[in-house]
């Protein structure tokens, strides 16, 4: 079943892109932030569900403690959000999924972990992807800064880069808090430090959620019913779904499960491409197919 769990969270992540970029229209305003309101409330309901049925005990202390990893995810994905509304899916995408590699340099730097050769060079081949999306996007076709202005156009395209490194901040957070032995987490066990760090993030992105419904109001914005923000709210379900299905599927194979994972960048590249009609040129897709060989090859180094 593993195998299921871990196509179903490659396929609804990939999903969740697709909506996460159809909801996060250009002209809307506040279009990321809308978003940022639907994911807490899926996430929160998720959260009091698991609450409810879990068989582990819960301290609410939690959400302090484990505040510095929730900040980096949700901080991550409200700027991949906004540079959603500008930058084309097939290109954020990938650039967003070099947190993984990100992360393995920032475990070298900060946590002094030692990594193979083989992994340097994926690192390497992502690197040069990148680079390479970065030298067309300041040197090749100049639309999306005649259509926004330089300054935006640059903002927005930094935005997938700010998704990644504080994505992977998160991460390195991560692997401290989950590791039972240096874990600030209370009251948690082998079995459930996992599922309370999940519900502090689901808990946490809820009240961040309503933070932001009640700024919007502030500001006069209107929110518009579950009708109208359809697409943020299929983004949201896809995401929290996906993430629940994730847990199956890491519990099973994991050493197979990860580079199947890492293929969520393809299945947005390919739903982007028939369903937003996106076109790059053939050297966008040449340096954008370099990212994803490294980040696969990345995930089949670290699952052995």
């Amino acid at each position: 079943m593993w195998l299921v769990y871990t196509l179903a969270t490659t396929f609804l992540w990939g999903l969740a892109e697709l909506f996460y970029k159809k909801g996060a229209v250009e002209r809307e305003r506040y279009s990321h932030l809308k978003i940022c309101v639907m994911v807490g409330l899926v996430m929160g309901l998720h959260a009091v569900f698991t609450l409810i049925t879990g068989d582990f005990a819960y301290d609410f202390k939690n959400l302090i403690a484990y505040l510095p990893v929730s900040a980096c995810y949700i901080l991550s994905m409200a700027f991949s959000f906004f540079g959603m509304r500008f930058i084309e899916e097939s290109i954020s995408d990938p650039i967003e999924n070099t947190s993984g590699a990100l992360c393995s340099l920032l475990c070298v730097i900060i946590l002094k972990e030692a990594i193979s050769l083989p992994a340097w060079i994926a690192i390497a081949i992502v690197a040069v992807g990148v680079v390479g999306i970065g030298y067309l996007e300041n040197s090749g076709d100049r639309l999306r800064q005649k259509r926004l202005g330089k300054k935006l156009a640059v903002i927005a395209f930094c935005m997938p880069f700010l998704y990644a490194f504080i994505d992977a901040v998160g991460c390195v957070l991560d692997i401290y808090f989950l590791e039972m032995e240096t874990s600030p987490l209370i009251g948690v066990t082998e079995d459930s430090i996992e599922l309370v760090a999940n519900v502090s993030y689901e808990l946490t992105f809820a009240i961040v959620g309503l933070v932001m419904f009640i700024f919007m109001k502030i500001k006069g914005e209107k929110f518009g019913g579950l009708i109208k923000q359809k697409d943020k709210a299929l983004a949201a379900v896809c995401e929290t779904a996906g993430q629940l299905t994730y847990v199956y599927a890491m519990s099973g194979n994991g050493a197979i499960a990860a580079p199947i994972l890492s293929s969520v960048c393809v299945v947005s590249l390919l739903l982007s491409r028939i369903f937003l009609k996106e076109k790059l040129t053939k050297k966008q897709y040449a340096f954008i197919a370099i990212i994803i060989i490294g980040i696969l090859m990345l995930a089949v180094i670290e699952g052995e």
